[in-house]
């Protein structure tokens, strides 16, 4: 095989993987170490709160010292270009009672199923809208009936603000390509492509179609250009 052929994924579970023993961030030492075989970085939330002598009852996923640690994660790999993802809700939603061979469930029974399924979901849910907004676009799901809160979590985010998103970039790409083109400063480019990126990620996971993405005055070149800059540059011309 080709050097580099072989891809890793960090595995980031303990806390000196955070905080090294010298005060540095140690991941992206790893990161490097790797010279471009390292694809992505997946947080372990059990393992790691573990570490943190947090109890079994508080070991949960928007727990703030895994808020601290994903935070670090996001600000060491910052331009690498490597994919973070979240770690997964391990309350099942699954119900505890089962009926015996032949038999049924009882009314309270199947009662106590439907309660128990409805309270994993929900939480499951609200980790995955917690991840979102902590600007981790990626989790794991460890159980199939978790994928219907997964979809509904990732569809909420996005199209909740497509709205007013659509109208905020079509604007903000008019206002800023007006000011390049008399040579005038336009210093929030940042902005610009915070907005850029809710529409590429809610377009890769399938929320909105290309149609409803070219609401904002952008083509399809452009968006693959994944960058406002090169795309106010592009409209300079």
């Amino acid at each position: 095989m080709r050097p580099g052929t072989l891809k890793v994924e960090l595995m980031v579970e303990t806390p000196q993987s955070i905080i090294g023993f010298d005060g540095s961030a140690p991941l992206r030492a790893m990161v490097d170490a790797l010279n471009g075989r390292c694809t992505s970085a997946h947080f372990g939330t059990y393992d790691y709160t573990a570490s943190c002598n947090i109890t079994a009852a508080h070991q949960r996923m928007d727990h703030p010292s895994c808020d601290f640690a994903k935070q670090v994660m996001q600000v060491t790999l910052a331009g690498t270009g490597v994919n973070m993802s979240d770690g997964a809700t391990n309350v099942m939603p699954v119900g505890p009672n089962r009926a015996p061979a032949g038999g049924f469930l009882s009314a309270e029974e199947d009662r106590e199923n439907l309660e128990a399924v409805r309270r994993a979901w929900k939480l499951h849910y609200d980790h995955a809208m917690h991840s979102l907004v902590g600007g981790f676009y990626q989790g794991w799901d460890l159980h199939p009936a978790q994928l219907p809160t997964r979809y509904g979590a990732v569809y909420a985010f996005f199209l909740g603000g497509l709205a007013p998103a659509t109208a905020r970039l079509k604007n903000f790409i008019e206002k800023a390509a007006q000011a390049t083109l008399v040579d005038d400063v336009f210093d929030d480019a940042a902005t610009g492509q915070g907005l850029l990126n809710y529409f590429l990620r809610a377009r890769n996971c399938g929320a909105i179609t290309e149609a409803e993405a070219s609401a904002t005055g952008l083509t399809p070149e452009e968006f693959a250009s994944r960058s406002f800059l090169k795309i106010l540059e592009g409209r300079r011309r």
